[in-house]
């Protein structure tokens, strides 16, 4: 059924004015913040950690992740204004762009990568049409895989976070990135209930890939949605995370960040509000927190899972994949 849902979603999204659109979910959000108030921005179930978890790398307190979704070719005009925000403040992260939406500057994919960065494939279309046929999947998978091998990446990220995580072994991936702790928001509203990584396991193979869940509120529904005028939501649920140990994963937009000033835009809001975020973390929690890219992280929970393959602690760090 939220299929067919998301399916009437996409077919109709076109023929509405986008600012209409904007104004009918910021109605829509009001209600639900309030309706979802004991589980959004924290769901205190997600806090647990695996079992037999015996913590990060160097002795960490948790662990940091920065990811962006480029949405639009205004987007990664901006890439690289973003990229130097982030290396002015000793931090790097992975910048996921859409193949079939736009034309991908190669340049800017290439420097990206030159500077540090990772970069990602997030979907083709960026539509909700994924998920139609197992037939219509597969052929965007191979797709997918193109751009997979193509720019050498290794993660991927579902468009709107709508996934079939089963299906996901289909692409050659180490990690997906289509899930999230709790954001009842989104169009599949299911949360994986964990602020941690885990192994998604193939009920036919041995096929696994690591699933990265975002654990921060996006900026999106943050700052344009319900229109926050402060990171105060962001700094209360790292503060949560750090105290539980799990994964700080961010997922943000340049799409909507402002970096000229003056007044935003509709949909904008400005950058500084991620600058601030960038700050509070170093200001705060200097030598607390393990700073990793995706793969980077995906890679340490692989090895962690082939190392304990035949213990019980394996068991809680993997799912195996439904309907195989």
């Amino acid at each position: 059924m939220k299929y067919i849902r998301n399916d009437i979603y996409y077919l109709l999204k076109p023929l509405i004015p986008r600012r209409f659109q904007i104004y009918l979910r910021r109605k829509v959000i009001q209600f639900q913040a309030e309706k979802y108030r004991d589980i959004w921005p924290i769901n205190e179930k997600a806090g647990k950690a695996p079992a037999g978890w015996v913590g990060w790398p160097k002795g960490k307190e948790f662990a940091l992740v920065l990811t962006h979704d480029i949405d639009t070719a205004h987007g990664q005009e901006r890439c690289l204004d973003l990229a130097e925000l982030e290396e002015c403040l000793g931090f790097r992260s992975s910048f996921n762009f859409v193949p079939l939406r736009y034309k991908v500057s190669e340049a800017v994919r290439l420097k990206l990568v030159d500077l540090g960065f990772e970069v990602g494939v997030h979907g083709l279309y960026h539509d909700g049409k994924y998920y139609r046929s197992k037939k219509l999947f597969l052929e965007r998978a191979a797709s997918i895989n193109k751009y997979l091998k193509e720019w050498k990446c290794v993660g991927y990220r579902s468009p709107s976070m709508i996934n079939k995580l089963d299906w996901f072994h289909e692409l050659n991936i180490e990690y997906d990135a289509s899930t999230f702790d709790t954001d009842p928001f989104e169009p599949k509203s299911e949360g994986v209930g964990t602020i941690f990584p885990f192994i998604i396991r193939s009920g036919k193979s041995q096929d696994v890939y690591v699933e990265l869940p975002y654990t921060m509120p996006q900026d999106f529904t943050l700052f344009v949605l319900m229109q926050e005028d402060n990171i105060d939501i962001w700094k209360r649920k790292l503060e949560w995370i750090a105290k539980h140990g799990g994964m700080v994963l961010m997922n943000t937009h340049p799409d909507y960040m402002n970096f000229v000033g003056g007044k935003c835009k509709n949909e904008e809001y400005p950058v500084r509000y991620y600058e601030d975020f960038l700050k509070h973390m170093k200001t705060n929690y200097t030598g607390q927190y393990l700073h990793m890219l995706p793969r980077d992280i995906a890679n340490f929970w692989s090895q962690q899972y082939k190392l304990n393959q035949e213990g019980e602690r394996n068991s809680a760090l993997t799912v195996t994949s439904a309907g195989e």
